[in-house]
């Protein structure tokens, strides 16, 4: 895949990006597919049709290097993976949302704050800190944004919320009826007040932390959320983790909710998605075959979804695992998640590792996660082997 010239991480680099967007004939978007990058490219998009250039949205955890080469007078933004390529390349040291809102700002236009919130909390990035505050305090002058007790989920509905939720996993996580249980057995009534959610997230942060002590720190994603009740989903976070799970699952009813203010039917459709999703994910994560190795747990997984495996690494990474890496694999796909403090490149590794077990191979990643597929069936035991000898 191509390298990219320049990035809109340093904010230098927006204005040079704004002006190749104001210029361009069609601008051609290549996204990773991870709510963060979904909720920029959306961001994106917007502006682009405020200002009257035509555009392409385009969401895959692995691009087709194809994708993303330049073709005569066409812009390519890659959005949100450092292999994505393109002209330009948003969104690897810091949120894609981030990046991209800075870029529109000097388009002149003021970047949808509760989307760009929406991603840099699917980014697993705080909302009211650094760059994003601006960005928090602009969505609370135009609709109802407020931090309260209790859960960040997308649905007014608790159960729901909870049961299907990849922000967590927890006992009554991809399980409806366990939920409703929960929710019973906590006396919960159906308009709960502060106190109420309060003893609802302290339960929950109990239930998701008995297995791993790197959760304690993960759980406060899912806790104390800022609140939309105006707006299409519950919480911005909540919003985040349907971007997630729908650009994983359903790129392109993602990029409908991204790109347009969503109508019931595309949220609806979206939610669709965030629960399938979250179903395939908590029941692979909770079931699926496992190996520890020094500094990597091997996640086998029987599915060829990449997007799928993403989400299973990095809850496995979060709340079951003993290692800072962890390595999900199947027969033609790859995914893995790393943590700050684990000492290695996830997306170097993962790339030197495809090349070793399958030249036609193609992955994507930065830091910190990476996916990768692949033509044919691969050896699962070569690939695990060769990625942790690249760590």
């Amino acid at each position: 895949m191509s390298t990219a010239p320049a990035t809109t991480d340093a904010a230098a680099d927006a204005g040079e990006v704004a002006a190749a967007l104001r210029d361009a004939p069609f601008v051609r978007v290549v996204a990773a597919a991870d709510g963060d990058s979904l909720a920029a490219s959306g961001v994106l998009a917007r502006a682009l049709r405020s200002i009257a250039v035509p555009f392409q949205v385009r969401v895959d955890p692995v691009p087709d290097p194809a994708s993303t080469t330049t073709d005569g007078d066409d812009l390519v933004l890659g959005v949100g993976s450092r292999t994505t390529g393109g002209d330009y390349a948003v969104g690897d040291a810091r949120p894609a949302s981030l990046a991209v809102a800075d870029a529109v700002r000097e388009l002149g236009i003021d970047p949808d704050p509760v989307l760009a919130l929406a991603g840099v909390a699917a980014a697993g990035h705080p909302v009211d800190a650094g760059d994003a505050a601006a960005l928090l305090d602009s969505a609370s002058r135009r609709t109802a944004v407020e931090r309260r007790p209790g859960v960040a989920v997308p649905t007014t509905d608790l159960a729901d919320g909870l049961a299907h939720s990849t922000l967590v996993h927890a006992p009554v996580s991809g399980d409806p009826e366990a939920a409703r249980a929960a929710l019973a057995s906590l006396d919960l009534p159906a308009d709960p007040t502060d106190d109420d959610r309060r003893r609802l997230a302290s339960w929950l942060a109990v239930e998701a932390t008995a297995s791993s002590a790197r959760a304690v720190d993960a759980v406060e994603r899912v806790l104390r959320p800022y609140a939309t009740p105006d707006d299409r989903f519950a919480t911005v976070a909540g919003f985040g983790d349907v971007l997630d799970a729908v650009a994983r699952e359903r790129p392109g009813t993602g990029v409908a909710l991204a790109v347009r203010d969503g109508d019931d039917a595309t949220r609806a459709a979206a939610l669709d998605a965030w629960r399938t999703h979250a179903r395939a994910v908590h029941t692979a994560t909770a079931e699926a075959t496992t190996g520890r190795y020094d500094g990597v747990l091997a996640v086998r997984i029987d599915t060829t979804d990449p997007g799928r495996l993403g989400t299973v690494a990095r809850l496995r990474r979060d709340f079951r695992s003993p290692e800072p890496v962890v390595l999900a694999v199947a027969d033609r796909a790859a995914a893995a998640a790393g943590t700050d403090d684990a000492d290695a490149d996830i997306g170097i590794a993962m790339s030197e590792a495809v090349r070793a077990v399958d030249g036609d191979g193609t992955s994507a990643g930065d830091a910190l996660r990476a996916t990768a597929r692949f033509d044919d069936d691969v050896a699962v035991s070569r690939l695990i082997t060769a990625f942790r000898e690249a760590l």
